[in-house]
């Protein structure tokens, strides 16, 4: 071997076992780099009436979850006070609060700032989790009316002041630039128990609960303009005990004791009663006590407003195509088991283009073990649910329902790339994949975690 070959393998000798120390230690460092936000979760705690939150982390090891309390949230009297719904808008996050003596207590609402800043990038956005949530707002008294429902209505918050037959408007973007109650604005409308569907920011229609007497089948058309100097009026739906609103594509829908019932939205407050034309879907009725089946509460996704309806081999998946010219009801069989009943469905467009209704089987008094089923809504993507069909079902953990509380709750991340629903019952937020519909982590959080809200992603 000559004199600069043999250099030349003395080199080798030496360098090579550096170099793969040096690719071995870079590769561990890789390993061991600081776990990585993949979105902010915010969600409620019944076991003790606080919200709470964390940021959910991918590390090599998989996914995390510190559960942190909201800084600066009001102490809630747990024996006394509840939360009802959450809804998040631009990072403003805002939660009802009911007490149990008809709103003399501490009722009304409070509002956070999520700490989530997004940067938009053409396409996509980029997200930043440096600050911590906090509280902007709250307003809680004796005389909010105890809140039962929070809704979201193109960028503002509308909350049904039950006790004061009337409804709150919280406009999301006055609330981040000048965080103050005074923005909140009340209107009369509705009574006792009251659901709620704006459209356009024009007009709201508030419903009266009563299954019976002179409100029976009542609804409130009101307008919402601050400019409009036009009054409302009232419309009759024929049957009573409404419990569910929403509008779509124009048309508004309810939830009466029969069926649904709909009408064209008056955004011009050029009806009254007697020209409003109210139309009737029935579905059906129950084969063991022959009364009309109903829904309670609606979703809405793209075009298509949803429900469930039945029990056991009769509960179904509910469609309706808002824009059709002649509305008509797409039903789902989604069979439960003995002591289980469906919850209103969440969905969502996945970031390759699925469209997904997901759905809990929950119980009340039963054993029977609880389950998400999982409907793709349109498997050729062709724009028509009329081919929706059962993608999955697979067991989850317990929930533990008190009232109208303790659900399961799911949420999205905002890339769509992946769903968080809670376990009450176990203390555990489970993270999915929206890709593979397999459960990624199961994460525990402890106490009874429920309505869930996602931020980033």
């Amino acid at each position: 071997m000559n004199t600069t070959l043999r250099s030349v393998s003395l080199f080798l000798a030496c360098a090579l076992p550096s170099a793969a120390m040096a690719q071995s230690k870079q590769e561990g460092s890789s390993n061991n780099k600081a776990p990585r936000p993949v979105s902010r979760l915010i969600w409620q705690d019944n076991a003790d009436q606080t919200v709470r939150w964390g940021d959910l982390l991918r590390s090599a090891e998989g996914f995390s979850i510190k559960s942190q309390a909201v800084s600066g949230f009001p102490k809630l009297d747990a024996a006394k006070q509840s939360f009802v719904q959450m809804e998040d808008v631009m990072g403003l996050v805002v939660v009802g609060v009911h007490d149990n003596d008809n709103g003399n207590f501490q009722s009304g609402w409070v509002a956070m700032n999520s700490g989530v800043e997004e940067e938009e990038h053409g396409n996509h956005s980029h997200w930043h989790y440096k600050k911590q949530p906090t509280v902007a707002v709250s307003k809680l008294d004796a005389d909010q009316g105890n809140p039962a429902h929070v809704y979201e209505y193109q960028g503002d918050v509308i909350l049904a002041n039950d006790k004061k037959n009337g409804f709150t408007i919280l406009p999301s973007l006055a609330l981040l630039k000048s965080p103050s109650a005074s923005a909140a604005r009340f209107y009369s409308g509705g009574g006792n128990h009251i659901t709620l569907a704006a459209v356009d920011r024009k007009v709201c229609y508030a419903t009266w609960a009563d299954r019976d007497g002179d409100n029976q089948g009542r609804v409130d058309v009101v307008p919402i303009n601050s400019t409009s100097a036009q009054s409302g009026y009232r419309i009759r739906l024929p049957s009573g005990g409404l419990h569910g609103a929403t509008s779509n594509s124009g048309r508004v829908f309810f939830a009466p004791s029969d069926g649904i019932c709909w009408v064209d939205a008056d955004t011009a407050l050029a009806r009254n009663e007697k020209t409003t034309e109210v139309h009737h879907l029935t579905l059906g009725e129950d084969a063991v006590t022959g009364k009309p089946n109903r829904t309670g509460a609606f979703a809405n996704h793209e075009q298509y407003v949803l429900f469930t309806t039945g029990a056991k081999d009769a509960a179904s998946l509910c469609m309706i195509d808002a824009k059709s010219p002649k509305p008509s009801v797409m039903k789902l069989s989604v069979p439960t088991a003995e002591g289980l009943s469906l919850t209103t469905p969440k969905c969502v467009k996945t970031l390759a283009g699925k469209h997904y209704a997901f759905l809990f089987s929950d119980r009340r008094g039963s054993e029977a073990i609880e389950t998400l089923t999982i409907v793709d809504l349109d498997p050729n993507g062709d724009g028509s649910l009329a081919d929706a069909k059962i993608a999955k079902t697979m067991p989850v953990g317990a929930s533990k329902i008190e009232g109208h509380s303790g659900h399961h709750e799911i949420c999205f991340s905002a890339n769509r790339r992946m769903a968080f629903l809670t376990n009450p019952g176990d203390g555990s937020i489970w993270v999915v994949s929206l890709a593979s519909l397999e459960v990624e982590s199961k994460n525990q959080v402890a106490g009874t975690p429920t309505h869930i809200l996602a931020i980033g992603g």
